[in-house]
């Protein structure tokens, strides 16, 4: 998904009347906080442990940003954390600024100075937590020199008692260290009413490939989603820090996407596979539907790893979006749909073979249905395998019902085989009733139309019983039945009496055609192993009237 987000741009104030409107400059805000708290131990005649907070220059802000360049992106002068590869200041990461671990002092819990990291600071006068906070969240957004990352009358409130916490109990529990790590994205502040959609690259500390085989997204109920994707390069190009804009290219992959907290837990014998110092971009949005309090927004990640060499199959995933979409506000059912195919000389980017584990679809507040099809040679629908609707997004529940917040995803525990070559077939439906007119957009008040798709490209060494797709199946198919299944020599497929004549293709999981037969008027067709090899097969049934059946059938 690579639609263009536009970015919100931070103003720019450069003023010396920061003393009297400091929430314009929090650069600056950040300073001062520090020449009131830190700068008795970190003088320039006394710069304690080696760290002058206090700079040179004749004026104000040259005094401001020679502190900048002895703090951002310089490492510590102590050993252990200069060994953990610690700066004074890391933009966009404050688990990794050692600065800020020196002055949190508790705010954020989950993160502690650790043996050999010293004392706290400062050793006299604590920070208030709305003067930690300040500098939290300029960290956060990336350290910036100039304009404001975020309103300190906010933060004001906040911590007054007008703000509600994302985790106002306790954090997530981390991993242990011998099963994974936890990642953190946040907190960013909203006012009542607010909405806010970020991004932040995270680049991880892998020193070798690692197996990701279970991904647990901690969140509250105030997120609309939660999405991360990574990049296939070190995005030099993109800057640290939080940001509004997307700045995706073509070398982003998604990797998971939820709309709740979840704990996804891939198949066994299945992993991402992430390369050494992998890096991730997170996507955070949240809206706050607090009428009266500033909320504080957080997503925790648990990422679970394997030892290598444990997958046998390395699993993927896509979204994949319908852009074209425009739902006018009279109130009426208005339906989008579109045909996904993958040509062949797109197999880069999805192979037109795969095994579905699992599909999931996404809209906004106007969507009132979302359901998939497979398609079949012809590019006509074929195959009913996804129903937003029904729990557990399996087709033909007795009471269809669709809740846009919670969209249900679908799991195939021995896994799906999808030809999208032929393609998939998706649709959804709105209904608008609000102000306005609305198309595609980021936020809660645009809309979207999309799928995930999480898969394989090939079975082996997983061991499953290969499904095939959820069937609308014509009254006229009843009583189909294959024995024995699994096959050795020969199979029977056993038709209905009344049938009359019917051909049947058998095919591979490739969905290569192997083999033609037809019934020639008998209640029956006699499957005969010959020189296929052993495996899962998929044979479809057509009668007369052009009506067809699918089944599976397996070959030991």
């Amino acid at each position: 998904m690579k639609p263009i987000f536009y970015l919100t741009l931070l103003c720019f104030i450069s003023s010396f009347h920061f003393l009297t409107a400091q929430e314009q400059n929090t650069s600056l805000r950040a300073y001062e906080i520090l020449q009131s708290k830190c700068v008795n131990c970190h003088s320039n005649e006394n710069p304690r442990a080696g760290l002058d907070l206090e700079g040179e220059g004749s004026t104000l802000i040259e005094r401001a940003n020679d502190v900048y360049q002895k703090l951002v992106g310089v490492s510590p002068n102590n050993s252990v954390a200069k060994a953990k590869g610690y700066k004074y200041i890391q933009k966009g990461r404050i688990d990794k600024s050692f600065l800020f671990k020196k002055i949190n002092n508790g705010l954020d819990k989950s993160m502690a100075l650790e043996e050999g990291e010293e004392s706290p600071m400062p050793l006299s006068g604590d920070l208030t937590d709305v003067e930690k906070e300040i500098i939290r969240q300029w960290i956060l957004w990336g350290a910036p020199q100039e304009g404001e990352v975020v309103s300190e009358a906010m933060l004001k409130e906040y911590y007054n008692g007008k703000g509600e916490a994302s985790f106002p109990n306790e954090i997530p529990a981390a991993p242990d260290p011998s099963e994974g790590f936890q990642v953190k994205m946040g907190p960013f502040f909203m006012l009542p009413g607010g909405e806010k959609e970020l991004y932040l690259k995270y680049q991880l500390d892998n020193e070798t490939q690692i197996e990701v085989n279970r991904i647990e997204v901690k969140m509250s109920n105030y997120s609309h989603h939660f999405i991360i994707y990574d990049y296939g390069t070190p995005a030099t190009q993109v800057p640290e820090g939080m940001r509004f804009n997307q700045d995706h290219t073509d070398d982003v992959n998604f990797v998971v996407s939820v709309a709740e907290p979840r704990d996804v837990r891939l198949p066994n014998k299945t992993a991402f596979f992430w390369d050494k110092n992998h890096v991730l971009d997170l996507n955070s949005h949240y809206i706050n539907y607090a009428a009266d309090k500033v909320y504080q927004s957080e997503v925790y990640v648990n990422i679970y790893t394997q030892p290598n060499g444990s997958a046998a199959q390395q699993m993927h995933s896509n979204l994949l979006p319908n852009f074209n979409i425009r739902i006018p506000n009279n109130g009426e059912v208005v339906t989008h749909s579109s045909k996904l195919v993958i040509p062949k000389q797109l197999e880069f980017f999805i192979p037109q073979q795969v095994y579905a584990w699992t599909i999931g679809a996404h809209t906004h507040k106007y969507g009132v249905g979302y359901k998939i099809w497979t398609m079949d040679d012809n590019q006509e629908k074929e195959d009913f395998i996804y129903d937003g609707s029904c729990p557990g997004g399996i087709p033909g529940c007795p009471a269809p019902f669709f809740d846009y917040q919670h969209i249900p995803l679908r799991a195939w525990e021995d896994f799906l085989p999808l030809n999208l070559g032929n393609g998939l077939f998706h649709e959804a439906k709105y209904i608008n009733d609000g102000p306005e007119p609305v198309q595609w957009g980021p936020t809660s008040n645009d809309e979207m139309m999309l799928f995930g798709l999480f898969y394989v490209t090939d079975t082996t060494g997983l061991n499953l019983n290969l499904t095939t797709a959820t069937k609308e199946i014509d009254p006229i198919f009843e009583g189909v039945k294959v024995f024995p299944n699994p096959m050795q020599q020969q199979a029977t497929i056993l038709l209905p009496a009344d049938l009359g004549n019917v051909d049947m293709s058998l095919y591979d999981m490739l969905g290569k055609e192997v083999r033609q037969q037809t019934n020639n008027g008998n209640a029956y067709i006699r499957l005969e192993k010959g020189l296929l090899a052993k495996g899962m097969y998929i044979f479809t049934l057509t009668d007369e009237q052009g009506r067809t059946y699918s089944d599976k059938i397996l070959i030991e």
